[in-house]
């Protein structure tokens, strides 16, 4: 898919030259690439328009500059953009200008087409385990998206990377046996409820081991005892501790009275 859109070169930068341009109405924007820098304002409603295709980022804008020094008319893409997170409205774009006569490696979307899969009909739920493919190819070549037909799929199977049918000067470069689609079987209320129950009990072992060390570090302070010295037994009272280290100090004075 193509589009159209004219800009113009600015020579003011930064944040307050950038305010400037969209209180007036105008987006700022960088076009770089095949050796060249540009800085240029763009109309919002024309960056609107792409960035709500269904092309997105592999959408091949025919540029017209307007005071450039060099070529007028040029062909890019829309590397990268941002969007104002409270009002939505695009701040700022990036363009990347392209060659026609050389490759490119860009992002494509996937499109599951087909219908409702098979497993699906069946109970199974679908996965899309890639939203997008890195191709290689020239700009004239660039699908807008890569069609991945998944109404066969049974419960338990995929379509790898390599099963998908080849485009004619389209080379793909992502893993040959990475997932792009599957459907897995849905999971049943016994294997939900032990998930449930295993992760409580997971919870729980934390809070039993805290505990257990709370109850040692108690019963090390209540009873603490020196290097070398005997630990008093389980029956002896504070009292009679006492009086059994009295005892010899009594029978000691008496033996010194008979000498």
């Amino acid at each position: 898919m193509k589009f159209d859109l004219t800009v113009v070169v600015r020579e003011q930068a930064g944040k307050g030259a950038a305010r400037s341009m969209r209180r007036a109405g105008k987006i700022p924007a960088v076009l770089y690439g095949q050796g060249e820098c540009l800085l240029l304002t763009a109309n919002p409603e024309e960056l609107v328009k792409i960035l709500k295709s269904h092309a997105g980022s592999t959408a091949l804008i025919s540029l017209t500059v307007n005071g450039a020094t060099s070529k007028q008319n040029r062909t890019a893409l829309l590397r990268d953009y941002q969007v104002d997170p409270v009002t939505g409205a695009v701040l700022h774009a990036d363009l990347f200008e392209i060659s026609m006569s050389k490759p490119i490696r860009v992002k494509v979307p996937i499109k599951v087409v087909g219908g409702i899969p098979a497993g699906v009909k069946e109970g199974g739920v679908l996965h899309h385990n890639m939203r997008d493919m890195h191709v290689e190819c020239l700009p004239a070549a660039l699908p807008d998206h890569i069609e991945v037909d998944a109404s066969a799929l049974t419960i338990g199977s995929g379509i790898h990377v390599k099963e998908i049918g080849a485009r004619e000067g389209v080379r793909f470069l992502d893993d040959a046996d990475q997932m792009v689609v599957s459907v897995a079987a849905p999971m049943s209320e016994a294997k939900l409820e032990a998930l449930l129950t295993s992760g409580a009990g997971a919870a729980g072992e934390p809070e039993v081991m805290v505990k257990g060390k709370e109850a040692g570090a108690e019963g090390a302070g209540a009873e603490p005892t020196k290097a070398g010295a005997a630990a008093p037994t389980a029956e002896a009272k504070p009292g009679e501790k006492k009086e059994a280290a009295a005892a010899p100090k009594a029978e000691k004075k008496e033996a010194e009275k008979k000498k």
